[in-house]
């Protein structure tokens, strides 16, 4: 009965006039979560242009649009730390898979890969803004093949680090918040420690940060681990590991021993942060199962599938080769082709391989979804004090991480698993993300930050993309607002573009 007095009220005012002043928009009727981790509370926010002005006890200013919130969650807008949903950005900009589930900032280059140079994708952005915000990592990948090209598969010469510091330095220059490694990938598979870490300590002079996709996600998991914390002490940088995961049977319920090790790496000074999606399976190449690239290696296959991925738990996303096979698992595959699971693996990868070379040009020719995590350590790694939350999810994949994975933090560890309070989860996907991101004025819901805000209905916000129907669209979710503007209403993106480039440094 408050929460519609008030709302009455306020609407009484502005129909009176109101104070004078530029018009805005007043979001009144809501349940605020700032983003802080502190508790909900009763009130409005007041947006004028691109910024939020007031908020709390509000009173709209003549000529200002009122959207009764109807007693629904708002938050800041959700940060994905770790994104691929900047894939193909020019040609659907509404970013559906994105905002639809509350995105209002994606962060990419990820994994040590982005556009280069980086100046040029951000021009390109500005030019033809999308839906929501977008952040750039330079990556170390994507600069090491710019210098030793095909012949990658070694350490790189003093000379080759050299240049690789000169080009990073330039995309450091251009706003890349600071160095994406994607270390379990060629050609990041082939550096050694001592590169990376000139690597790092580059993008530590220039103020920014290291992200990696880790060297081992399963069988060498905690040497990876110290590596990420030595370059963090050795480079004297902030440091987060992409996608947090014990991605091995024999790794399962070690998540105690892994935080002793990162909490240690903390006291120490090390600033090591993860982020997680809220999935137990992955999506990636099948390459990747075998870090030595002995593709033929059937002790090394029969392993995989015993220790990392069942037969049924690989799941083909794309297979160009012979697209009969995008959405069966290898288990079929191996009965459609009268053959065991070990030969189907590595027969499936010698043809990928063969294809690519046959046509260099096409980008790759497969993908996996692969199930090799457990339910318990993804709670665990979610409810890690110094975690955020990622999608990893791309605007047209295979795995339901790309539409749905910040409601399903939302819907099944929150409302449904009680794993964490949902102001502490927000604060995982919005001020903590920031924090980690070196992000200014985003993440909070508060006087004098960027006005990116989703509204959301705590009591049925979920997902409903699954690896069978990966596009599917979340519930829950009824209004999203960047810089000010709505991207989504009603269940449909809207024809706003309002995203902007957010440069390392911005304010």
């Amino acid at each position: 009965m408050r929460l519609l007095v008030a709302s009455l009220l306020l609407g009484l005012v502005s129909a009176c006039g109101g104070p004078a002043g530029p018009a805005g928009t007043t979001i009144t009727n809501v349940r605020i979560i700032d983003g802080s981790g502190g508790p909900e509370r009763n009130g409005a926010v007041r947006i004028v242009g691109d910024s939020i002005v007031a908020v709390g006890e509000v009173t709209p200013a003549r000529g200002d649009s009122i959207v009764d919130g109807g007693g629904l969650v708002l938050a800041p807008g959700f940060i994905d730390t770790h994104s691929h949903h900047d894939w193909g950005l020019d040609r659907t900009p509404d970013a559906l898979a994105a905002v639809s589930q509350g995105i209002t900032t994606i962060i990419a280059g990820q994994d040590g890969g982005h556009p280069m140079p980086v100046a040029a994708a951000m021009d390109s952005l500005t030019r033809n803004p999308p839906a929501l915000n977008v952040a750039f990592y330079a990556g170390h990948g994507t600069i090491r093949s710019a210098v030793m090209g095909d012949d990658f598969k070694r350490p790189a010469r003093a000379e080759e680090v050299d240049s690789m510091r000169r080009l990073l330095e330039r995309e450091l220059a251009a706003g890349a918040l600071g160095l994406s490694t994607g270390l379990e990938y060629d050609p990041g598979i082939n550096s050694d420690r001592s590169e990376v870490m000139a690597l790092a300590k580059v993008a530590a002079a220039a103020g920014g940060r290291y992200i990696s996709h880790i060297r081992s996600e399963d069988r060498w998991f905690f040497e990876a681990i110290d590596e990420i914390i030595a370059i963090g002490r050795e480079a004297k940088l902030p440091v987060q590991i992409s996608h947090l995961k014990l991605a091995m049977i024999s790794l399962w319920g070690r998540t105690d021993s892994l935080f002793r090790v990162l909490e240690a790496a903390r006291a120490s000074g090390v600033d090591i942060t993860a982020d997680v999606y809220p999935y137990t399976y992955w999506q990636s190449t099948l390459q990747v199962l075998f870090p030595k690239r002995d593709f033929d290696n059937r002790a090394e296959a029969d392993k995989v599938l015993r220790e990392i991925a069942k037969p049924d738990g690989l799941l083909i996303g794309d297979y160009l080769p012979n697209r009969a096979y995008a959405g069966k698992t290898v288990a079929e595959i191996a009965v459609l082709r009268s053959e065991d699971p070990a030969s189907t693996l590595m027969g499936l990868i010698r043809e990928s391989i063969a294809w690519e070379k046959a046509n260099p040009d096409s980008g790759g020719s497969e993908s996996v979804v692969a199930t090799s995590m457990d339910d318990a350590d993804v709670a665990r790694l979610l409810a890690w004090e110094h975690t955020n939350v990622c999608s990893d999810g791309t605007l047209d994949g295979a795995h339901p991480r790309g539409f749905g994975a910040f409601p399903r933090v939302l819907g099944r560890f929150v409302r449904e698993g009680k794993v964490m309070s949902l102001e502490s989860a927000v604060a995982r996907m919005t001020s903590l993300a920031a924090k980690h991101m070196g992000l200014a004025r985003r993440g909070m819901i508060a006087s004098g930050h960027h006005a990116d805000l989703v509204l959301f209905d705590p009591a049925t916000v979920i997902d409903r993309a699954t690896p069978a129907e990966p596009h599917l669209v979340s519930t829950g979710i009824v209004r999203v607002w960047v810089n000010g503007q709505t991207v989504w209403q009603d269940g449909r993106t809207q024809a706003n573009r309002p995203g902007r480039v957010i440069r390392r440094g911005d304010r």
